[in-house]
């Protein structure tokens, strides 16, 4: 979703988690190669010239961040983005994601930041990151999903 509907601690995670992404996605470490996450950006890149550069999905998605947090007045530096953004780059994200996500920051902004719960509570569905488009469509298979006993499925 669009990182205006996280609260502060959320968009600084997002960007954390998301810089430890882009390391993964252009092979400049180790871990968490196989966290489902990933998925998400590691799509084949089109048959463009000149290429996409290395992980052109996730430095798209980081620059939204970063631009977000320009937006409140934080100062996150961007040049630990590893590209420039792609702004004709688009993914498609699913109706059921992005319902499953905005469930799941809401039930977080519940315990951490009730203030910004209150601010979105007659959104239904968010508007999604800008590198994404929205398409009809179920939960993505990469995601696990808690069922009512807590069990990831």
């Amino acid at each position: 979703m669009h990182p205006r509907y996280l609260d502060r601690q959320g968009l600084t995670a997002c960007w954390r988690e998301g810089l430890l992404a882009q390391k993964v996605l252009t092979g400049t470490t180790r871990g968490y190669r196989n966290h489902p996450q990933l998925e998400r950006f590691r799509v084949p890149p089109p048959v463009t010239d000149p290429p996409w550069p290395p992980g052109a999905p996730i430095t798209t998605y980081l620059h939204g961040v970063v631009d977000e947090a320009a937006a409140r007045g934080y100062t996150y530096d961007r040049s630990k983005v590893l590209a420039a953004p792609d702004p004709g780059l688009r993914l498609e994200v699913t109706t059921g994601q992005l319902r499953h996500e905005w469930w799941h920051l809401r039930e977080k902004l519940r315990a951490r930041s009730p203030e910004v719960l209150t601010r979105w509570r007659c959104l239904e569905l968010p508007d999604p990151h800008p590198l994404l488009v929205v398409v009809p469509g179920p939960v993505a298979a990469w995601e696990v999903v808690q069922d009512a006993l807590g069990a990831g499925s």
